[in-house]
């Protein structure tokens, strides 16, 4: 499966061969896919598993657009991982478990950087919640990859 990924990439990529590395074409491939997933989740989970209403828990309230971000997150933490190790940061060679856990740090961050934004967009700013979801995206990705490749998945020198 990896190597059948890997050859789409390859053949996609020619055209960009000039203007980015292939890891940054895997990346925007693999991220993009799996942030366009993670949208459609999101819209699902809010417009038709929770109809828009708010998730009565039994400490907390959540809001459907907070609540909705959480269940997508469910489906998007493992076929993100996955694509970054296998796919991505193949070159990395931290243990797995290290790479789990920072990615599970990152991820962590992240979602807490999905919260704040969203609820300054969709609270504050009264954007439309799948509009406010894809602002928040951008925002996320840039520190998301920049952080996976200098930390998460980074290449260990040894001496």
């Amino acid at each position: 499966m990896k190597q059948l990924i890997l050859n789409i990439l390859a053949f996609f990529y020619r055209p960009f061969a000039k203007v980015m590395p292939f890891q940054t074409f895997r990346y925007l491939a693999c991220g993009g896919g799996n942030t366009v997933l993670d949208i459609f989740l999101f819209f699902v989970f809010y417009n038709f598993v929770l109809n828009k209403q708010v998730v009565e828990l039994p400490f907390i309230a959540l809001s459907p657009h907070i609540a909705a971000v959480f269940m997508a997150f469910l489906v998007s933490f493992p076929t993100g991982f996955l694509l970054n190790k296998y796919i991505v940061f193949s070159d990395s060679n931290l243990r797995g478990r290290v790479q789990l856990a920072r990615y599970f740090l990152l991820v962590a961050v992240c979602l807490l950087m999905n919260y704040v934004l969203m609820k300054l967009f969709v609270d504050y700013c009264h954007f439309y919640p799948t509009i406010g979801k894809i602002l928040t995206t951008v925002v996320v990705v840039c520190f998301s990859y920049i952080t996976q490749k200098k930390f998460t998945f980074k290449v260990k020198v040894e001496p």
